[in-house]
């Protein structure tokens, strides 16, 4: 074992994700993290308290990396409206990726996501903090107009759930999908306008 090996958590969730692909997420140990890494199962430990801390470890690095685009374009400029589409649409795409590209792996993160509570309670409430971000920037722009930033943000994301909850994803196949998907954001554009001054 090689024991001298600098540990880092980063190098511990990346090889935990090598793993639990390799195994499957029942079968994964943290004894076969620690073998992966050649150290002992002690120094993993060191960074990980439990296989719980891990894992709800591994469930945020991956909330982090569907987050970072989202935060992106969130943050950035332009109007409103467009920069609102385009996170949703960023987000849906998202989501359909990760299924189509690795089931089960997406799997995996969904059954570590259900576990994590803690973990995905922020993460919603980080992407909702983001549509409001935007909504204000709308509102600054005299483009929307909306009462209650928070609550509007939460139904946008709510109302698009069916597109980007992990519990359609079967749906998702579904060739009428991208037209049901223009015309909710359609709907929800609309709905948010600012009126026009005559």
């Amino acid at each position: 074992m090689n024991e001298t090996l600098v540990l880092t958590p980063e190098r511990i969730l990346e090889v935990t994700e090598d793993v639990l692909r390799r195994y499957g997420l029942a079968k994964a140990t943290v004894v076969d993290v620690a073998r992966a890494l050649d150290v002992s199962h002690g120094s993993v430990y060191r960074h990980f308290p439990s296989k719980a801390s891990l894992r709800e470890a591994v469930a945020k690095r991956w909330l982090d990396r569907v987050n970072a685009p989202l935060q992106k374009i969130a943050e950035g400029a332009g109007p409103a409206p467009a920069r609102l589409e385009h996170w949703l649409r960023t987000m849906i795409a998202i989501k359909h990726k990760k299924v189509c590209d690795d089931p089960e792996m997406f799997e995996t993160y969904l059954t570590l996501a259900q576990e994590a509570c803690k973990v995905v309670k922020a993460h919603k409430d980080g992407l909702v903090d983001q549509i409001a971000h935007i909504l204000s920037d709308g509102v600054e722009q005299k483009v929307f107009e909306v009462a209650d930033l928070k609550a509007s943000a939460r139904a946008l994301f709510d109302a698009t759930s069916r597109f980007h909850h992990p519990a359609h994803a079967e749906e998702w196949n579904d060739p009428a999908l991208p037209a049901r998907i223009d015309t909710v954001m359609a709907l929800l554009l609309r709905g948010l306008e600012a009126p026009r001054k005559r």
